[in-house]
This record gives C-alpha cells, sequence and structure tokens, in this order.
C-alpha cells in the first residue's frame, strides 16, 4: 500500500523523473540529508535501477575528521490526496449436452492518499562540492568493501527530501465478488434429475495505513565516482554516471537501451532489441503444454497485483544472479508455483538447482511487466487469451518491422480484433505503450509516438513472452 501510494505521488508531481517513492516505511529513517543509497542497476538496461538505502551516511565511511556538515534549506511543497481505481470483470458460458453454467465475476480497489501539506528539504551543493574537495573515503569499510566489485552497484547521496508535516493516511478499499448460476440436467436411466444452482461470493477488505509526520515519501541523490584511492567525485549533472573506478573493462549489459535513436530508426531499432531475445520466446513456446498453461496463469494473476509482480521479479532476478532467497516476506502461492514450474520434474520436493534457461526467460518477461504503467499491465492482463495474445503479437511484430505498415482485419490472427470489446483493449494497451493504433474499415495500421521510450519495448516483450506460452504445438 506505501510503496503503492508513494510510486503514485511521484508520476503525479514528477515530470522530470528526479524523484525516487519510498517503498518502505522503514526506509523513512535511513533517508537522511547525505546519507548513502546503492543504486543496482538491473539485469536489461532498459529497466529502471533499483535503490536501497543503507544504515550509513557518507561521513560513516569518510577516513578522517571533521566530519561534513552539510547546510540543509527547507521550503513548503504542494499539498497532496489522490485517488486511484481499478476495475475489472468477467463473464464465462459453458454450454454442453448436460447443461450450462454461467459466473460472472468482478473486482474492484480503490486506493486513496491523503499525505496533506509537505514540506521539501533540500542540501547545498555547492558548499558541499567545496567540502568535499578533499575528503577521501575509507576503502576499507565494510560496505565500500563488500560492494566495489559490484559493477552494477552505485553509491549516490540523499540531496533532497519529500517529508509529511502531519500525521496522514493512505487507506485502501477492495471488493471481489463472484456469482454462480448453472442448470444442471442428468439421466441415470429414469428418472431426469435437475439441479439449478446460484451462489454467490463477496470477500471485502478496507486497510488503512496511518502516516506519522516527519516521514520520507520520497527523494532524490547524486550519484558517486568512487576513485580506486578513495577520492570521490559528485555527479552533478542527470547524464553523468557514477560507480567504482576499475583498473579493467566494465560488465557490458546484455540488451541494450532503446528510445534514443531518431524515428526513421525507431521501429529498427525495436526489431534488432527483439531479435536478440527470440531464443527466450522460442525456449517458452517449446515448453510441455501444462507448464506454459500453469505458468500464464500465473503471470497472469500477478498482473491484478503490481506489488505481487515485484516480488516475483525480485525473487526471479536474484535466483539469475545466483543467490539464495529467503521468501520471507515475499512467500506467495503465486512465487512459489512459478518457482516449482522452474524445477525440472525430477527433482520435485528435493533442493536442486532450477532450470537456469527457463527462469531467465521468465525473468525477462516478469521485468517487461514491471517497467510497465499501471494502466498498461491491468489492460494486458485482461488480454490473456491466446486468440488475443496471437493478435497482439503479430501486431507487435508490425511496429517492430516497419512502423506504419498496413494489416487486414481478414488475415490469419486478427479476426478477433473485429470484436469491438477486443479491439479497444488493443487500442488501449498501445496508446499506453505510446504506439498508436488505427482502424479504417478493415485495415489495421500501427505508428509509433514521438519520444516513445522503452514503453514499445517493454510491451511488445511482455506481448510476446506471454503469447509464447499461450501457442499452440
Amino acid at each position: 500500500m506505501f510503496s503503492t501510494a508513494t510510486r503514485n505521488f511521484v508520476d503525479d508531481i514528477d515530470e522530470n523523473f528526479s524523484l525516487i517513492p519510498v517503498r518502505s516505511l522503514n526506509d523513512t529513517d535511513k533517508l537522511l540529508p547525505l546519507s548513502l543509497v546503492m543504486k543496482r542497476k538491473r539485469f536489461w538496461i532498459w529497466q529502471k535501477p533499483k535503490y536501497q538505502p543503507t544504515d550509513f551516511t557518507l561521513n560513516d565511511v569518510l577516513s578522517e575528521d571533521p566530519p561534513l556538515t552539510p547546510v540543509i534549506s527547507e521550503s513548503d511543497f504542494l499539498n497532496y490526496k489522490g485517488t486511484f481505481g481499478d476495475n475489472t470483470s468477467n463473464n464465462l458460458k459453458a454450454d454442453s449436452g448436460v447443461g450450462n453454467i454461467n459466473m460472472d465475476w468482478k473486482d474492484t480497489s480503490k486506493l486513496q492518499s491523503s499525505f496533506g501539506s509537505l514540506k521539501k528539504e533540500e542540501v547545498d551543493m555547492k558548499k558541499l562540492l567545496r567540502d568535499s574537495a578533499h575528503k577521501v573515503l575509507d576503502m576499507s569499510h565494510s560496505l565500500i568493501h563488500q560492494n566495489r566489485e559490484k559493477h552494477r552497484v552505485v553509491f549516490g547521496l540523499v540531496k533532497e527530501r519529500i517529508l509529511t508535516t502531519q500525521p496522514c493516511s493512505v487507506v485502501e478499499e477492495v471488493q471481489e465478488g463472484i456469482q454462480l448460476g448453472g442448470l444442471l440436467t442428468f439421466c441415470v436411466k429414469s428418472p431426469q434429475v435437475t439441479i439449478k444452482d446460484n451462489t454467490a461470493l463477496h470477500k471485502d477488505s478496507n486497510v488503512s495505513v496511518e502516516i506519522p509526520a516527519n516521514t520520507v515519501i520520497a527523494y532524490s541523490m547524486t550519484d558517486l565516482v568512487v576513485k580506486r584511492n578513495g577520492g570521490y567525485e559528485l555527479c552533478l549533472m542527470s547524464d553523468t554516471q557514477g560507480g567504482f573506478e576499475v583498473d579493467g573493462p566494465c560488465l557490458k549489459d546484455s540488451v541494450g537501451g532503446f528510445g534514443s535513436c531518431g524515428d526513421a530508426s525507431k521501429s529498427s531499432s525495436l526489431q534488432r532489441e527483439l531479435e536478440k531475445l527470440c531464443d527466450h520466446f522460442q525456449l517458452l513456446s517449446v515448453q510441455p503444454t501444462e507448464t506454459r498453461s500453469s505458468l500464464l496463469k500465473f503471470l497472469r494473476n500477478t498482473m491484478n497485483n503490481r506489488e505481487e509482480v515485484s516480488v516475483l521479479e525480485s525473487v526471479l532476478d536474484q535466483l539469475c544472479r545466483g543467490r539464495t532467497t529467503d521468501l520471507g516476506d515475499a512467500d506467495s502461492e503465486t512465487v512459489q508455483g512459478v518457482l516449482d514450474l522452474m524445477t525440472p520434474s525430477d527433482n520435485l520436493g528435493q533442493n536442486h538447482t532450477l532450470a537456469p534457461s527457463l527462469l531467465r526467460s521468465t525473468l525477462l518477461i516478469t521485468s517487461a511487466m514491471e517497467e510497465m504503467t499501471d494502466e498498461g499491465l491491468s489492460v494486458l492482463a485482461s488480454c490473456c487469451s491466446p486468440p488475443v495474445l496471437e493478435a497482439l503479437q503479430i501486431l507487435v511484430q508490425c511496429v517492430a518491422a516497419r512502423s506504419g505498415e498496413t494489416l487486414s482485419l481478414t488475415d490469419a490472427g486478427l479476426t478477433v480484433l473485429t470484436e469491438e470489446e477486443v479491439y479497444g483493449k488493443a487500442q488501449c494497451l498501445f496508446d499506453l505503450s505510446n504506439v498508436i493504433l488505427k482502424r479504417e474499415e478493415d485495415t489495421l495500421k500501427t505508428e509509433m509516438k514521438d519520444q516513445p521510450g522503452n514503453l514499445p519495448l517493454v510491451m511488445s516483450i511482455a506481448v510476446k513472452g506471454l503469447a509464447s506460452l499461450a501457442t499452440t504445438v
């Protein structure tokens, strides 16, 4: 709840992407001015980095006194209150020779964040720069020593904080309901028996979290370039990257960036990135039918819970990097179910290594899902039937092959888009991913918007990955 509320807050008020939402209330006490935060670059370069506040400030890791004394200015920021909701409804009808069943289910959720009046604290960077001129880090300090060989880890300093000024709250309301109706008729010689059943199941929850005054809900930081001799520099420009100075070449990311190219090459750039990942999609498509069906179901279920997507991605990422992970708070039927699918059948019930290739391919899908917008993820969840995923995959390939190409609704795999509801979902998903989908009579055309960023890429990866699981072999 808290992390969702802070993420929504940052999305609403920060157009420059300089603020970082606080993920846990436990982290707020660690985010003092000049606190050290570890920024970890992700497995694929199009993923946003993850931030982990530490228990140390810059003064804690300096090699000598006197400590730095930052000058901090305080100002009123804004008054914030936001309400976010999501509605999902589905209908299932099944008819057979012996009866019919009709099932309707509807999920409604609402998150209300009332942060009230907020204040901003900023470190005087000019003074900090002057005071840091001759300072040296203690390279033997455990925090630095344990991370200096990790090329994906960058240290940063908290330079700006957004704090609450009075007690406030985050309230989440969830309503889940299922209406089941059926008429079953069967015969055992005679007589004929008919059973009518109408069942309604409802589950409501209302959770409120009270947040005290002076709670940090967002912050910004400046990266550090750490030299081998312990000297350091502050990265004052947004395009300057921090990190540890190394003797040899740094490890390169497995997949390049997307979105920085010109209009003429946007599609070809997307095509190149998807081609790099084709082995992952092929691997998913040749898995046993039961494995693909179960994995598709688990992934679809997570899309209705952003936090569960993040938890699953984090667990898979740790396993892909060779780290053992204690599920702890991350324990859930979905996470455990996915991990069970990663285990070779002859190893079930034993503590054997998970299948690495399938693990990495599944991480690819969940990583793409995590990078999508909340709205895009919700729409994609409603498009997870095999016929719709097949149609979306054709559209994605059209965008990648040549933006602006025309397709016919009579083409194989696209006829499902003649249904108004399905086409509306596809158009909404593409729009939320910075891709324009137009329909004129019986033709379709796709085109990327200006400055699309990584959204077309992550949506394409998610669609192709899910479609690979839904394919029939």
